[in-house]
């Protein structure tokens, strides 16, 4: 195909500000389904974990026919956890669709994601979408872009950017937000005209493998987009690593994107991106290149590790009952295969055989490897999140995070002492009709714990994002959580009797009926110090004629934790039990004479 007729071009968006809307559009519009085919919503987030959190994870590649142009959209991951997917995923982009709520304006993580493609000089178009909300201020937020890229130190012809506005739910684009049209050729027609062609080198084969995928039926593909000569099927290449080593190896066969189809080719000229399958021993970052001239691509910087955890095998009482996979090896195997695609993570040893510190870019990112764990049949325990200190010039130095609140204003002045308590730094407070927005810098050690605390004090009408920004002189000590914990006694199910004569000890996260063990914390203590409690007692049977005295049991709802808020809620004792159905959240060591003598 003619390389001029190919657009390559990255969409970046916040979470919920329509992108895989925008994209399922864009693929009606190609006619990429035949008319009886409905494939619902959602196209891109194909996987379960992105349709259920509303975010993309995995960066992904489609591709769109208009007229006799080929247009490859390659989907942005919109949060600073998965900073590694992002990265890659821009190296294949020639442009970026900048999509934003008219009415929300940028959000946070959208900077994050913005700073690495204008640094990277891709040229942006913005997409205002969702005009059609009531209140909405596409003006303004036009304005808020400009200042945003002006503050990113975006260039004089990235600023001169192009703007669209419409409504991807309805289905239509328009250079002007009042004039509605009737679909969203205009926003085609627009990348067509403004995103440059690939960029060609002249020379041989020289390609970046920036993402792979697995298939059962033919092994591990590495995708990327070749940047300079041409990739054949049956070719001899080489892969130059990223430490410099040489491999040789051979192309078995070539794909390109076609919808969501890979369509197998024999040859793929630089400027496209395409798939090979056959390549061994390769990972991403490295260059395919010529046989006779192996010369490697300037290999991706990945953000560094912030956070690490614990990943231990579980060795609870109720073991082995719901999962498949459960020895040291079975983790292990699975952490290792996660490293291959996963770039932002690195695995550690802990000199016992049956944990690993795992590292990653935060508490979402590791939570999201766990959860899809969970769901593929694995059963581990996990402990509390750690930040990783650096010594930069002999100064102890902590990561500090960029954190926005928006929430009713009549409950500002709770959230600024709580996280002025939690070592937070006021930067900015805009009013906003009835809610305030804050802005602080905080150390990530502050955020654990504090999403959740928002929350209840809020209503849950609290939005938290934050994101990492750098590096500080350590702030000095934070307090922890004040209660203590709820401790089971011994092994049993939970009686609602025992549960409603201890309810003024504090909230519980279990229903009655359920299974529960010694060691296992079933609640949040009224006080400080932890409690143990027997909520396996049944009563007694004299006088079970008195009337109606049983009716009169009621028992609040328990608080149950998703799994990023039981890792943020757990103390430094703590596990959090994970298995296929049930998180669980217990002491390391379930007896409590243990606990004792451990704690001396």
């Amino acid at each position: 195909m003619d390389v001029n007729k190919i657009r390559n071009i990255a969409i970046i968006a916040h979470v919920d500000h329509g992108k895989t809307t925008l994209v399922d559009k864009l693929l009606h519009a190609g006619h990429l389904f035949k008319d009886h085919e409905h494939p619902g919503e959602l196209i891109m987030d194909s996987n379960d974990l992105e349709r259920e959190r509303g975010i993309t994870i995995l960066a992904k590649n489609v591709s769109v026919r208009y007229k006799d142009y080929k247009i490859n959209v390659i989907d942005t991951p919109g949060h600073s956890d998965f900073g590694g997917e992002v990265e890659r995923v821009l190296n294949m982009a020639d442009g970026c669709l900048l999509l934003v709520d008219a009415f929300e304006g940028p959000m946070p993580q959208t900077r994050f994601v913005l700073q690495k493609a204008l640094q990277l000089g891709l040229k942006p178009i913005l997409v205002i979408n969702k005009v059609d909300k009531k209140n909405c201020t596409p003006d303004e937020v036009h304005e808020q872009v400009f200042e945003l890229m002006f503050s990113l130190d975006a260039t004089e012809e990235q600023l001169n950017f192009p703007t669209f506005y419409g409504s991807a739910k309805q289905g239509w684009m328009s250079t002007d937000w009042k004039t509605p049209t009737t679909d969203i050729t205009a926003l085609i027609e627009g990348v067509i005209e403004f995103i440059p062609e690939p960029k060609i080198d002249v020379g041989p084969t020289q390609m970046m493998i920036t993402s792979l995928e697995y298939s059962a039926y033919i092994g591990r593909v590495a995708i990327g987009r070749v940047q300079r000569g041409t990739v054949k099927q049956g070719q001899q290449i080489v892969l130059v690593k990223r430490d410099g080593k040489i491999s040789k190896t051979r192309i078995k066969e070539v794909y390109i994107f076609e919808g969501f189809d890979k369509k197998k080719v024999e040859q793929v000229n630089a400027g496209e991106i395409c798939a090979l399958v056959g390549l061994e021993g390769f990972e991403i970052g490295d260059t395919v290149a010529d046989v006779e001239k192996p010369e490697a691509l300037k290999s991706i910087s990945i953000d560094e590790p912030t956070m690490s955890m614990l990943f231990t095998i579980n060795n609870s009482p109720f073991y082995a009952k719901e999962g498949k996979f459960v020895t040291s090896r079975h983790i292990k195997e699975r952490l290792e295969k996660e490293l291959e695609k996963n770039l932002a993570l690195r695995l550690g040893e802990t000199g016992s055989a049956d944990s690993f510190t795992v590292f990653g870019r935060g508490v979402l990112h590791l939570s999201v490897l766990i959860e899809t764990m969970r769901r593929e049949g694995y059963e581990l325990q996990i402990g509390q999140p750690q930040v990783i200190f650096r010594d930069i010039d002999g100064v102890r130095c902590e990561p500090v995070e960029e954190l926005t609140i928006d929430l009713p204003e009549t409950v500002a002045g709770k959230a600024i002492e709580t996280v002025s308590i939690r070592k937070g730094e006021m930067l900015n407070m805009e009013p906003k009709g009835d809610r305030m927005i804050l802005k602080f810098l905080i150390p990530s050690r502050g955020i654990m714990g504090l999403r959740n605390y928002l929350l209840n004090v809020t209503a849950g009408q609290a939005v938290v994002t934050h994101r990492f920004k750098e590096y500080q002189p350590y702030k000095g000590e934070i307090p922890g959580r004040i209660n203590g914990s709820l401790i089971v006694m011994e092994q049993g199910e939970a009686i609602a009797y025992s549960l409603h004569n201890l309810q003024d000890r504090g909230r519980f996260f279990i229903n009655p009926g359920e299974a529960v063990y010694e060691g296992q914390v079933i609640g949040e203590h009224s006080r400080n110090g932890d409690l143990v409690i027997n909520v396996t007692k049944t009563k007694k049977l004299t006088n079970m004629r008195a009337s109606g005295s049983d009716e009169k049991m009621k028992i609040a709802p328990p608080l149950k934790h998703t799994l990023e808020e039981a890792l943020e809620y757990i103390q430094a004792d703590e596990y959090v039990e994970v298995t296929p159905q049930s998180i669980r959240l217990r002491k390391i060591y379930l007896n409590e004479l243990d606990r004792k003598r451990n704690s001396k």
